[in-house]
């Protein structure tokens, strides 16, 4: 069975990169009938937060992205330390003692000989009086794993076959100093215990993979499946800015967009098929596969995000979304005539409020100056609300018989009036759901919808 998990630090918002990582394991394990463990990595007790816990799983619940298994790996600290023990039972986990300055020093030196900046292992050659001295002087020990140097392969469910050469990269600190479990470790030892079966994450864990495959190796267990997808970039190729980079999904959230329009996206960026607008999470798994990526850097760009969201609303229909039209405070029932009218006009689903307004409290008119004497000839044609499906056809005939006007001259004007907008639904369905129209009232008494000699209103609305 598929295994899959996502491993987010609690130590800030969710944000477009790894959700990404996110969304490729859940899509994973869905399709491959398995399960999806959302493993919150909140070994540094100083940075993890509750409120970004509570952040994560809000996010994911809202993108539809459920998980089958929750766990923390702040409550496994005595695996990792077990863990601990048996590599340095093994001689696979040693302990150095240098500082960060000293770490750098050596690093610099390497660099100006024109040699890799790789640990040298000194700590290798430490007694057990020197170790007594050095902490002596207040120095904590850090652990780091001894690396095997010799090529590590692999072959990537994105990149394809990889080869590291372990001895091109420094022993890995696994326990730091003050005690803190690393990700490195923790990561390895729940991925075995937890029967992990495939890993997706970003390229800039590739050299980190060759490492946890050894200690995997060490502890006597057999890596996963690892495939490692491109990262982002800005929208022309750059690097992504700060900004950009930390875009979280609730500021994405509170701007509007639909959840399906960034799934969409994200699940398409980097791969060899067109962006399409996916209808739900089992139609995107349906046709998810990891061979279809490349390696290449992927650009994101906010802005597709706008256009998905519109075309997503415009292809709901009014059951999917009854329940937040009626939070909207649209009444239950004018509701399905209603959304099927705006549904195609929306930016975001929260315009349907401002649509609503118009229509039900009357919107100012806008009318050009050249089209004012227009404009008050015609309204003196319209009867005011209710209004009924012939209404607009009546009245605009009505009013190009009167005024010679016709095509986007007359219509342009009078939409403007009714609304207050140059844009939105054929007025024809539109005008049935007003309930008041400001520009009537800015007319002399008496001057809305003239009267025959029977009483009757002469042109315009029919009820």
């Amino acid at each position: 069975m598929t295994v899959t998990r996502f491993a987010p630090s609690p130590t800030g918002h969710l944000h477009v990169g790894n959700l990404r990582t996110a969304l490729f394991n859940w899509l994973v394990a869905r399709k491959g009938g398995g399960s999806f463990i959302l493993r919150f990595d909140d070994t540094d007790p100083e940075r993890s937060k509750q409120e970004y816990v509570d952040s994560i799983r809000a996010d994911l619940d809202w993108l539809g992205l459920g998980w089958d298994r929750e766990e923390f790996q702040s409550k496994r600290l005595d695996r990792y330390a077990d863990a601990a023990d048996r590599l340095r039972a093994m001689g696979r986990l040693y302990e150095a003692f240098e500082t960060p300055s000293e770490l750098e020093l050596k690093r610099k030196k390497l660099l100006n000989m024109g040699r890799p900046p790789i640990y040298d292992r000194a700590a290798l050659k430490l007694t057990d009086e020197d170790k007594e001295r050095l902490r002596a002087e207040g120095r904590r020990g850090h652990w780091r794993f001894l690396l095997d140097r010799e090529r590590v392969e692999w072959e990537d469910g994105i990149l394809g076959p990889v080869s590291i050469d372990a001895a091109s990269v420094s022993d890995p600190v696994l326990i730091r100093g003050d005690r803190q479990v690393l990700y490195t470790l923790a990561s390895v030892v729940d991925d075995m215990e937890m029967g992990i079966t495939d890993v997706v994450r970003g390229a800039d864990h590739v050299t980190n993979t060759a490492t946890q495959i050894q200690i995997i190796r060490a502890l006597g267990g057999e890596p996963p499946r690892f495939a490692h997808h491109s990262l982002l970039t800005g929208p022309e190729g750059e690097a992504l800015s700060k900004r950009l980079g930390s875009l979280s999904i609730r500021e994405l959230r509170e701007a509007g967009i639909e959840p399906m329009a960034l799934l969409s996206l994200l699940a398409r960026l980097g791969s060899a098929k067109p962006i399409e607008l996916f209808a739900s999470l089992d139609e995107l798994a349906e046709g998810f596969d990891l061979a279809d990526f490349g390696a290449a850097p992927t650009r994101f760009n906010p802005a597709d995000l706008g256009p998905l969201t519109a075309r997503h609303l415009a292809s709901l229909p009014y059951e999917a979304v009854a329940d937040r039209l009626a939070e909207a405070g649209i009444p239950e029932d004018i509701a399905p005539a209603f959304w099927q009218v705006v549904r195609e006009n929306l930016t975001r689903f929260d315009d349907v409020k401002d649509w609503w307004e118009m229509m039900s409290e009357g919107a100012e008119p806008l009318v050009a100056e050249e089209d004012r004497d227009f404009v008050a000839e015609a309204l003196a044609l319209l009867p005011p609300p209710p209004y009924g499906a012939e209404s607009w056809k009546k009245w605009t005939a009505a009013v190009k018989e009167r005024t010679g006007r016709k095509g986007r001259a007359l219509f342009m004007p009078l939409r403007k009036a009714l609304t207050g907008r140059d844009h939105g639904p054929d007025m024809a369905v539109l005008m049935p759901l007003m309930q008041r129209v400001k520009a009537l009232e800015a007319l002399p008494a008496g001057a809305a919808g003239t009267k025959g000699a029977d009483g009757q209103k002469t042109s315009g609305g029919e009820g």
